[in-house]
């Protein structure tokens, strides 16, 4: 109005219903917004395939009394949206139900991911996960990786958590070998297999290798397996330890595994039904 016309400004702002201190002094942001929204963004450049709501679940110890909906605010005014993947459509006819896990170490899900150094020599990956608990047993990285090598990276991860009561596999050479079957049948372990060309039947897996190549391998550049080692390493950790997952109850798999243990740890108290009178 004041552009177009010779209104006065205090007859402007009559007419728009807007204080003239309103409209000389923009509104400006409190100190522990801007604090919320640069941690926001600090987040947001480390964890770049995280949306606001696994932004939220990690700033809920440092804001507790933030709720999602202001993250949500300060997440779109600094741009910081996550681009979305298309999806591949598949006929009806190619899926099929991946029947969930019971408890801890029913079952493990293990498939291969392959990356390279800056030299240009392979990396492998063998990456176990839990399909229960979700968590990361274990990350095996070498320049090559036989049926001898899963058998003995299994060995060691089961000295902490015991055996699996089953596997879920692929049909590559290193889970079809003489080694890797004896060793299932040597440990009383079911073996899982998929059919050929159908990897969501391994779904789990499959889940966790696209989250790590994106998260890990797509955002570092190797010059060693000693590096690639170690900062694949911390990478698990931050997975188990820090990272919130959907599946958990957004909360990290360390934590969804320790309160499952509590949870059927805990005595149960009979019935008694002269209490509830």
């Amino acid at each position: 109005m004041l552009e177009a016309s010779a209104v006065s400004e205090r007859r402007a702002c009559r007419l728009a219903g807007l204080s003239r201190d309103a409209f000389r002094h923009p509104p400006e942001p409190a100190p522990a917004t801007q604090a919320l929204s640069a941690r926001i963004i600090e987040l947001a450049q480390v964890r770049r395939r995280f949306g606001y709501r696994r932004l939220h679940d990690l700033l809920r110890l440092e804001y507790p009394t933030v709720n999602h909906k202001k993250v949500y605010r300060l997440y779109r005014e600094a741009n910081l949206a996550v681009r979305r993947r298309k999806k591949i459509r598949r006929p009806p006819g190619e899926r099929q139900a991946l029947a969930p896990a019971a408890a801890p170490n029913a079952v493990w899900s293990m498939d291969f991911v392959s990356d390279a150094l800056a030299n240009g020599r392979r990396l492998k990956c063998l990456t176990v996960a839990d399909d229960f608990t979700h968590e990361c047993v274990n990350i095996t990285v070498d320049h090559g990786i036989s049926g001898a090598y899963v058998v003995r990276a299994l060995d060691q991860a089961a000295r902490f958590r015991g055996y699996p009561r089953a596997v879920r596999t692929d049909h590559g050479p290193e889970f079809t070998s003489r080694v890797f079957i004896a060793w299932t049948q040597q440990h009383g372990i079911a073996h899982l297999l998929i059919e050929p060309g159908r990897p969501m039947q391994n779904g789990y897996i499959e889940s966790f290798n696209g989250k790590f190549r994106d998260e890990c391998l797509n955002e570092h550049w190797f010059t060693s397996l000693a590096q690639a080692r170690d900062v694949i390493n911390e990478w698990r950790r931050d997975d188990n330890e820090v990272r919130p997952h959907s599946s958990c109850g957004r909360i990290p798999p360390a934590q969804f595994a320790a309160n499952h243990r509590i949870q059927i740890h805990q005595p149960k108290v009979p019935f008694n039904p002269g209490l509830s009178q």
